[in-house]
């Protein structure tokens, strides 16, 4: 699947193991299919959560 560069960027991140496993733990508790997907909606989450 290619990346749309206009729409995306591409970021480097290095998490540590035991929170990739909660990453990975979210992702598979919610369906998610691929892990980018989780952490852009647990950013997602946390953003909106600081807004209020």
């Amino acid at each position: 699947m290619a990346i749309d560069k206009k729409k995306n960027k591409q970021v480097l991140v290095t998490f540590p193991n035991e929170l990739l496993e909660e990453v990975e733990d979210f992702q598979f508790a919610n369906r998610i299919q691929n892990r980018s997907e989780a952490i852009r909606e647990l950013i997602r989450r946390g953003l909106e959560e600081n807004e209020n």
